[in-house]
């Protein structure tokens, strides 16, 4: 029997899994300051973005042997010093996809047709300029036949491609470690797939009409002001990948010249504090980095964790 602290949540269903192999799992949040004490006690510690796994902390638990991230991104673990004291660094990459593909869709959407934008201002001004609104916003576009970039075209990337090929999208994939990828498009129960071939990154700036990100914080902006000059005049970029891919001063710079459309995100830079003048923006669509944040993701990173630390102890 193993003691694991579930130090920033997990879905019960992973939780159940856990216990029923004979474990014993602590679920009450131990604050930052006091997990140097504290996870001295344990075999494995569950995070999720909240809980941060460095390096002094790492050193002063000798016996620590799972980290497990409920989730895709390791920014909050210093992996490499883990991996070096010979204690596995387990996180959740298939679990999300759909969830954060299907959000990055959606703000795509809803810029296209301004619906971010009506929702805020149909509730007080729809009963009294509802023409002047109707003008405002009859100047959308449809997603049929547009060119869609993904920049990073892992397990999320590609599941965007999927959603974006049933609107009847162009893919344009950027990825530097693939070349070519087939993937499945609809019902998995038609058994259709399709080969897309990865483009390098002027091509997919200079041609797409949408751009969405779907990589790590590599520690600089992958998008930024000679990026944003690349791109075709009118084009709309979803970030549903990391706060800090993106040059925000750079991209509000485009969005108010009208190089940018529309913004779509779920992440900034500063979080939990964005800046205001970028979550007032009247371009830009927001979300509170919520990618993830489905019933049926949470169910399946908490199983897929939970059955990971349970075939690894």
């Amino acid at each position: 029997m193993a003691k694991i602290l579930v130090n920033d949540g997990m879905h019960q269903a992973g939780i159940d899994m856990l216990k029923a192999a004979g474990h014993d799992v602590n679920t009450n949040n131990i604050p930052q300051a006091d997990l140097m004490e504290k996870l001295q006690e344990y075999d494995a510690i569950c995070v999720r973005s909240a809980t941060k796994v460095r390096t002094d902390l790492i050193d002063n638990c000798p016996n620590l042997k799972i980290i497990g991230r409920g989730g895709v991104g390791l920014d909050n673990i210093d992996v490499d010093h883990a991996k070096s004291k010979g204690i596995k660094v387990l996180n959740t990459p298939a679990a999300s996809s759909r969830s954060v593909a299907e959000l990055a869709m959606g703000h795509l959407l809803s810029v296209a047709r301004f619906i971010n934008d009506a929702n805020l201002n149909m509730p007080s001004k729809g009963a009294t300029e509802f023409k002047s609104l109707k003008k405002s916003y009859s100047k959308g576009f449809e997603l049929e036949g547009k060119k869609l970039g993904i920049v990073g075209f892992g397990r999320i990337g590609q599941e965007t491609a999927r959603v974006a090929l049933g609107l009847g999208m162009e893919i344009l994939a950027v990825d530097p470690y693939q070349d070519k990828v087939n993937i499945s498009v609809g019902p998995k129960s038609l058994n259709l797939t399709t080969e897309i071939t990865t483009v390098d990154m002027d091509t997919m700036l200079s041609n797409a009409d949408a751009i969405s990100l779907h990589i790590p914080n590599l520690g600089k902006p992958v998008l930024a002001a000679e990026e944003f000059a690349k791109m075709k005049d009118g084009a709309v970029l979803i970030n549903a990948s990391r706060g800090g891919t993106v040059d925000e001063d750079a991209m509000l710079a485009a969005l108010n010249s009208g190089k940018l459309r529309a913004a779509g995100l779920d992440v900034f830079v500063g979080e939990p504090k964005p800046r205001e003048d970028v979550l007032s923006h009247a371009h830009i669509s927001s979300t509170p980095h919520i990618g993830a944040s489905t019933v049926e993701a949470q169910i399946k990173i908490g199983q897929e964790l939970a059955q990971q630390i349970i075939d690894n102890l």
